[in-house]
Parts: structure tokens; C-alpha cells; sequence
């Protein structure tokens, strides 16, 4: 099937070798599971494109992505929403040629999760990386506990996971996060010439080399992601969780009681 100009939310265009792939979904551009799907189908598209050699990763607006929004009708986080978001993660887990991510703002929760689909990341000052799971009374999700320890160590990992904490651009290029960080109106530019960098080369080369270098990648998605589910089924029931989700709402503190 030949890549189209639009997948739903997602809209690809070519700058020769290059497929620039870009969700616009405001206003924070929140992930669900149709949003996934179609995304999953434009990297299925370009690995079947001989004339494409490399992605970049974008989104419209000031976030990169802010989460799966528990509040929305299309959220994919309702009963049983969680699992098949998790499968067209492990779609995109699947894509064969390399992405580089270019991060301009809050990439938090699945948005951090979809930020470590990429083998890399570009990013502005103003970039902000979180994995604000226990602010909500909730488990890691989208394969993190597997894809960061992977990318920053599992010290730094456990960092952010278990705080939640706020990772700015600059120290994610200092953490290993990042792989460049550059003023945000050159962002998408620097994107662009990292992935023509990787297709000047021998196509075939560069993809039989990545899939060495990512070993079994979706297959270790896959299998975390069914241990992330089946913790967070048990979480969605507590008291905390209904309370992190109001807390992190209202911008405070959540007031939990282990429960």
C-alpha cells in the first residue's frame, strides 16, 4: 500500500528520503487508541515504501504530547481501553526504519512512552519529560519500565518513575534522554537533517543494523506491557487512583491513604 497524505489525526509528508509524520490533535495531542492505530498504519506504510528511509516524529501545538487523557470519551483508558492501547504500541514497537522524535514541549506519561518508541530524540529547552504515573496512583504503562531503564540506566529510571519528576531538555540530552537540544525554531529543521544523515546510507544496511541494535524490542514491549496491564487493572480500582486522577486535575498534591 503506497503512504498516504493523512491517517486520521496523523498527516505525512516526503522531504526526499525522509517521511515527516505529524499528529495534530489539540490541544495537547492526548493519545487513544484510534490515534495509535492510525499512526501504527503510517510507519506500516513507510516500511513498505522503498523510496522512504527514515521518519521524523512530530506534533502540532506546544505539547508533544501530554498522556492518555482519563477523562475523554476516546481516551483508550477505560475498562479494557488500556490492553488495546497497548497493542498498537507494540505496532509501532514494529517499525523498521529508524525515527527520530522532535520534542517541543511536555512529553508525559504514554507521551513519554511514545517519545521512546524513536531511536532518537531531538529536543528544545523547553522539552519536558515525565513519567507522572504515581501522581495518579497508577503503574507505568506503554512498555516505560522496559524502554527507559533501556535508554537513561535503571537508576535514573527509577528516578522518574518512582518521583514523577519533571526531566527539562537540557538534562535529558545530559541524561542520555535526548540526543540533541536545540532552540525550539530550529527544531524540526535538526530533526530533519539527523534523519537524512541516517538515509544518505545504504537503506538495507541501516535497517538490518538497527534491528540488531533493538534486538527483540516489540517482543520485550509486548511482554512488559501485559505485566503493566494487569498491575494497572488492580491499581484503576483503588481509592488513590481516583484521587490522583482528581489531584493531578486540580494541579495539587494528591492526598493518598494507601487504599
Amino acid at each position: 500500500m503506497s503512504v498516504k497524505d493523512q491517517y486520521g489525526k496523523v498527516s505525512v509528508k516526503r522531504d526526499g528520503h525522509v517521511a515527516i509524520v505529524e499528529i495534530d490533535h489539540p490541544p495537547y495531542n492526548h493519545v487513544f487508541v484510534g490515534l495509535m492505530s492510525d499512526l501504527a498504519t503510517a510507519f506500516e506504510d513507510i516500511d513498505a515504501d522503498k523510496d522512504l528511509r527514515a521518519t521524523v516524529l512530530c506534533t502540532a501545538g506546544k505539547a508533544f504530547c501530554a498522556g492518555a487523557d482519563f477523562s475523554g470519551s476516546d481516551s483508550g483508558v477505560g475498562d479494557g481501553g488500556i490492553g488495546s492501547l497497548y497493542d498498537q504500541a507494540v505496532r509501532l514497537f514494529s517499525a523498521k526504519k529508524p525515527i527520530i522524535a522532535a520534542v517541543q514541549g511536555a512529553a508525559v506519561g504514554a507521551g513519554l512512552g511514545l517519545a521512546l518508541v524513536a531511536d532518537f530524540r531531538v529536543v528544545a529547552p523547553e522539552a519536558r519529560f515525565s513519567a507522572n504515573f504515581v501522581k495518579l496512583g497508577f503503574h507505568p504503562g506503554f512498555g516505560i519500565t522496559h524502554t527507559l531503564p533501556r535508554i537513561v540506566g535503571s537508576q535514573r529510571a527509577a528516578l522518574m518513575c518512582l518521583t514523577g519528576r519533571r526531566v527539562k531538555g537540557e538534562e535529558a540530552l545530559a541524561w542520555g534522554l535526548a540526543d540533541d537540544c536545540v532552540p525550539l525554531d530550529q527544531l524540526r529543521s535538526a530533526a530533519i537533517a539527523l534523519a537524512n544523515e541516517i538515509a544518505e546510507n545504504a537503506p538495507l544496511a541501516v535497517q538490518q543494523t538497527r534491528a540488531t541494535l533493538r534486538a527483540d524490542l516489540a517482543a520485550a514491549v509486548r511482554a512488559q506491557t501485559d505485566k503493566e496491564f494487569a498491575i494497572q487493572s488492580e491499581l484503576r480500582k483503588t481509592n488513590d487512583f481516583a484521587e490522583g486522577v482528581r489531584a493531578v486535575a486540580e494541579r495539587r498534591p494528591g492526598n493518598f491513604t494507601g487504599t
